[in-house]
């Protein structure tokens, strides 16, 4: 990785989990990540648990909708709706909107879990009531009391969704269907992060990050995400000719981009150089 051949191409916030965020012009970045990733969540009544699309039957609705920030809050809109976190209807809002009784939180409940789809079962057979499911826990990297699945932020670079591209010509690779925080330009070719675990990044002046694993995909970017329709092949890809080991204990998965955890925090724009540390 050289100055000249990596830089911040973009930078993106999601401010409620599994819904659609916002392009950022610069982001403030701490040990919690960018300032306002991930703030608030959807609490299922029901079961306890917390709304995440990748358990797609029941939550992938939530890709319609698009969550922005603004002085006073979390503004959430889509279709048949357009509502605001500081509504103290909000909840009834979004509860009959995807037909589940949610709560719209700041806090995880204590040992905050989440379903998954398994990835290789939809590729085989697609979305059905039988998709088998996991139970996972937040947070596994991520600071306490996040939204995080694993860390707080995720990277992915050019040259990855390039590669994706020339590998599924039928529908080119947009870097919002696997929910970066950082899109790196490093067009190298291949996938560029695979060399990152372990090592220390510096974005910026101030920003340095500590890359810990490569992240693997499950079912969300087959998804639609807005008006990008659904692509199996987003995963697809990523099974055939992708599959590494991205923590011990854990089989070869499909991977794209990586997890980072934030060693010293700073201020990042587009256009900052992206360089060891």
């Amino acid at each position: 990785m050289t100055e000249a051949r990596a830089a911040v191409a973009a930078l993106h916030r999601y401010p409620v989990k599994s819904m659609l965020g916002e392009q950022l012009t610069a982001a403030d970045v701490t040990a919690r990540g960018i300032t306002g990733d991930r703030a608030l969540a959807l609490h299922d009544t029901a079961t306890g648990r917390i709304a995440s699309a990748k358990h797609p039957r029941r939550w992938q609705r939530l890709l319609t909708l698009t969550a922005t920030t603004d002085d006073t809050g979390v503004r959430i809109t889509g279709p048949g709706l357009d509502t605001h976190s500081t509504d103290p209807a909000v909840s009834k809002a979004l509860s009959e909107l995807l037909g589940r009784d949610v709560t719209l939180t700041a806090t995880p409940p204590a040992q905050a879990r989440l379903d998954r789809a398994d990835p290789d079962a939809v590729l085989r057979h697609g979305l059905t009531d039988d998709t088998p499911l996991t139970v996972s826990e937040l947070g596994t990297g991520a600071p306490p009391g996040t939204f995080f699945d694993f860390a707080p932020l995720h990277l992915i670079t050019t040259g990855t969704l390039d590669t994706i591209t020339a590998l599924h010509p039928h529908q080119p690779a947009a870097a919002r269907r696997y929910r970066p925080n950082i899109v790196i330009d490093a067009r190298t070719g291949g996938f560029p992060e695979d060399e990152w675990p372990g090592r220390d990044l510096r974005i910026g002046a101030d920003l340095v990050l500590r890359v810990i694993a490569a992240t693997p995909r499950c079912v969300i970017p087959t998804l639609a995400h807005g008006d990008l329709p659904r692509d199996t092949g987003a995963l697809r890809v990523l099974a055939d000719h992708h599959r590494i080991v991205p923590l011990p204990g854990l089989g070869p998965q499909p991977c794209a981009g990586v997890y980072a955890q934030v060693v010293q925090p700073g201020r990042i724009r587009p256009g900052d150089t992206v360089r060891p540390a």
